[in-house]
């Protein structure tokens, strides 16, 4: 297969056999890798996944530190992370690449963009970037970051999302605090790569009651490309994606050319 392996992969998670697709030789016509957010793991893009598929291939990031790669110390640097997803994800195949983060996953996700659109022809076709302020904004107003477990844990708590119901539970807590200090740590550290670094089409998703993420801070990623630029507000809180999976994906495949479905 062009492009990524569809061997399991450390880095990358496929959730649904790809079977046919309008690329060469039958198989998907796109690649979608996509981010998750602090303390996520790449089982998040699951329903994704299967509302793209056949048309559209989901690769997951799974990062350092959780599920089968607890083992392993989470990267405390978004721009080192950002640089070893990029070796994993290899030379540009034959198929075009469009990349999905959501909340740091947003900020990961953009600084991959970066890193590819360095080389030519690897730029990829779509960026999507859900519920993180533009880097023009995090600069503006720069957060208040967790100072201990017990504010870590009490944001979380306030964000909702998959990790919030696993707090209650002293042994699971004790799983995934790790991977969560660890990851904003690199948040609390992150400098975005600056200036209008980005040609493709950069859509911002956000959810109206997203208190993290103001609807003006979203729209500040416009500085971010040269090329089109949309922002769509849904409704719900920091993880509205849970209940719009469909419509996102909708979304995404009405932004990728004709042949992606």
């Amino acid at each position: 297969m062009v492009g990524v392996s569809q061997e399991r992969n450390l880095w990358l998670r496929r959730f649904h056999t790809v079977e046919r697709g309008d690329g060469p030789a039958g198989e998907p016509a796109f690649e979608l890798i996509c981010f998750p957010h602090a303390g996520g793991s790449a089982a998040y893009w699951r329903g994704l996944a299967a509302e793209l598929a056949p048309a559209v291939d989901v690769l997951a990031v799974q990062y350092p530190g959780r599920l089968d790669r607890l083992h392993e110390a989470p990267v405390e640097d978004l721009h080192r992370l950002a640089d070893l997803v990029v070796a994993e994800l290899g030379p540009q195949g034959e198929r075009p690449r469009a990349l999905l983060g959501h909340s740091m996953g947003a900020s990961l996700a953009y600084e991959v963009a970066v890193r590819l659109a360095r080389v030519p022809g690897r730029e990829p076709l779509l960026l999507v970037l859900s519920c993180r302020r533009a880097p023009d904004a995090a600069r503006r107003r720069p957060r208040d970051w967790p100072r201990d477990d017990a504010e870590l844990i009490a944001r979380v708590r306030t964000l909702g999302g998959t990790e919030s119901a696993l707090l209650d539970d002293p042994e699971l807590l004790g799983v995934i605090l790790p991977a969560l200090r660890g990851d904003y740590r690199a948040l609390a550290s992150y400098e975005p790569t600056p200036g209008r670094t980005l040609s493709c089409p950069v859509v911002a998703l956000t959810g109206d009651r997203d208190a993290e993420v103001p609807v003006e801070d979203l729209r500040a990623w416009r500085e971010c490309t040269s090329g089109d630029f949309r922002t769509r507000v849904f409704e719900g809180g920091h993880f509205f994606l849970n209940d719009h999976v469909g419509e996102v994906a909708a979304l995404i495949r009405g932004m990728l050319p004709a042949s992606a479905g």
